[in-house]
């Protein structure tokens, strides 16, 4: 697979934004990035990397129609980074939000980019550093024309089914939100089979286990085997704790909060992932061996550190920018906010 003649800028060269870098100039796609670090090694393998800020650098090594993937954390810097950015875009140029943003922000910034006649994609991303560097899954919400510009290196980018344009502006970060809280519960549900495991009457090989798991079980999957990674420290960075020393408190950015939140206002049930929530907050008690298997599993796939970290309860508390109510986004004054009644029945007439 190659990428000739392909180009991509990337804004923030972190743990997904330079893994993502580093795919592309191995296929072949020239890529233009900017940080607020030196690069050397990106440098090395052949990326170009300019100061943060220097978008007109940018702009003028990109030739139109500009694909420009975002790689920055959720909340009030993308808005910042968007008026910027945009003025040195030319009209039909696309801007991807490669981050975990609020859907409705992006909604509003779409409709701000699109202003200035510039495409502008929530690209929700998942797999994490070790996916970005081997192939990710995108999932774009978006103006079907700005999706088709930037589709061949999107294409290029992901695992194999691991690309869709879900629909309009939105939709892409609305889905992956769905999808990390679908995540959260698969994490609950693998670490209480952790806890099980560890206080149960037997003196289990848990990593054995879990690797038994990892051939042929109905619950077979990543999440599974990273558990037995972890547990082995294996594929670790050099300074990940043993097992029993990992710090009780999860930290996260609170993305699935927001999908909760929703769920109420709508009155949609989601116990599972509710309670996942509830379940990390009990994390920041004294609960023992489920939180840190979270937390092994969390760094496995996005490096997501052990114990707290102020940069992410930052984003966490700032990450959404907006929070519209949402009667407040629909044009169509005869769509209920929340869902519509029954024609027939208690409040709907003939019952």
């Amino acid at each position: 697979m190659s990428g000739e003649n392909l180009e991509l800028g990337i804004v923030g060269l972190g743990a997904i934004g330079g893994n993502l870098a580093k795919q592309a100039v191995e296929k072949d796609v020239r890529v233009v990035g900017l940080d607020t670090a030196e690069k050397p090694d990106l440098e090395e393998l052949g990326v170009e990397v300019y100061d943060a800020g220097e978008y007109g650098a940018l702009a003028e090594a990109l030739g139109p129609p500009r694909a420009v993937y975002l790689s920055l954390p959720a909340g009030p810097l993308v808005d910042d980074e968007l008026d910027d950015i945009l003025g040195h875009l030319e009209e039909g140029d696309v801007l991807m939000d490669g981050g975990n943003s609020f859907w409705r922000d992006s909604i509003r910034r779409e409709e701000r980019a699109w202003e200035e006649g510039v495409y502008y994609l929530d690209t929700g991303t998942s797999g994490g550093p070790p996916r970005a560097s081997e192939g990710a899954c995108f999932m774009v919400g978006g103006r079907e024309a700005g999706f088709e510009i930037a589709e061949p290196v999107l294409d290029l980018l992901s695992v194999e089914g691991g690309l869709l344009h879900v629909g309009p502006p939105g939709s892409g970060h609305f889905v992956k939100l769905v999808h990390n809280g679908i995540e959260f519960g698969m994490l609950q549900s693998i670490a209480e089979g952790v806890e099980l495991l560890e206080a149960g009457q037997f003196d289990v090989d848990t990593a054995d286990v879990f690797h038994n798991w990892s051939n042929g079980a109905v619950i077979e999957s990543w999440l599974v085997e990273l558990m037995e990674k972890g547990l082995r420290k294996e594929d670790q960075s050099a300074d990940a704790p043993d097992f029993e020393d990992i710090p009780n408190y999860i930290e996260d950015t609170g993305e699935v909060n927001w999908l909760v939140q929703e769920a109420f206002k709508g009155e949609t049930p989601i116990p599972v992932i509710s309670q996942s929530v509830i379940e990390l907050f009990k994390s920041r008690g004294q609960q023992r061996h489920a939180p840190r298997a979270i937390a092994l599993m969390r760094h496995g796939f996005g490096t997501h550190p052990f114990g707290e970290d102020e940069t992410i309860r930052k984003e966490r508390f700032e990450g959404r920018v907006g929070n519209e109510p949402r009667h407040e986004l629909r044009d169509d004054e005869d769509v209920d906010p929340v869902g519509p009644l029954a024609e027939d029945g208690p409040d709907g007439g003939d019952d």
